[in-house]
């Protein structure tokens, strides 16, 4: 059974078309980039597999379950980091964690044990008694995976989640999450950044909200960079 399986799906705003025919599938336990530059329909279709849009052509399917024919189990599997920050910067980010336990059914007990060992994880659980307007962009950020990561999805969606942060800061997201992959945890990471892309990871580029290219990202840029061969496939006129 695929994690992710999109097929032929096209959404619009208006007369504006943000997706078109786009067709791609993630296998349990991947680590895929979602990669193009800004504009290319990367948010669309975060926004359309989290539900937060409804597909207007094309079926998406999480572990086996359409999000149109049977959504509750479908989204019940995700943890979502989005684009747009989603904390409560006046609560403390202990609060925000267990308003997010609350919400998926646990315990403030079990809530705030597992809050703690995420936490823990990304090196953020001295700051639990800190309000979140306090904290960095990047600690939030942190925080943002940690309270996604909350209830034990099998997919985590991250959207844009490095913009504005430093290298260090960046690099420790990366590397926890992939991290998270090789315990069994399917991961779609969508950005424009290339230096986020490493040759193991599976890639998919999105351009002009067409899917342009898709595979393993060591096969992506044979006998060139990779910078070189992106902008080669977007800067083309199709």
């Amino acid at each position: 059974m695929t994690a992710l399986a999109i097929e032929n799906l096209s959404h619009g705003f208006g007369a504006r078309r943000a997706l078109y025919d786009v067709n791609l599938s993630m296998e349990p336990g991947s680590f895929t980039v979602l990669l193009g530059p800004n504009g290319a329909g990367k948010t669309t279709l975060v926004s359309l597999v989290t539900g937060l849009y409804s597909a207007q052509q094309g079926d998406i399917r999480i572990f086996g379950h359409s999000i149109r024919r049977d959504p509750l189990p479908a989204l019940a599997s995700l943890g979502v980091v989005f684009q747009m920050p989603t904390l409560d910067l006046d609560l403390t980010v202990a609060q925000n964690m267990a308003y997010h336990g609350a919400l998926h059914g646990l315990s403030r007990r079990e809530g705030m044990e597992r809050a703690g060992k995420e936490l823990a994880r990304l090196e953020v659980s001295d700051r639990q008694g800190d309000k979140v307007r306090a904290l960095s962009g990047g600690l939030r950020r942190r925080v943002e995976i940690a309270r996604a990561l909350l209830h034990r999805p099998q997919f985590l969606i991250v959207d844009e989640a490095t913009a504005g942060l430093d290298v260090a800061g960046r690099q420790l997201l990366l590397t926890h999450v992939r991290s998270l992959c090789r315990e069994g945890l399917s991961v779609l990471w969508a950005t424009h950044m290339l230096d986020e892309v490493e040759p193991a990871d599976q890639l998919v580029v999105l351009h002009r909200g067409s899917v342009r290219w898709t595979g393993e990202a060591r096969e992506f840029a044979p006998g060139q960079t990779l910078e070189a061969a992106f902008l080669q496939l977007t800067r083309s006129p199709s």
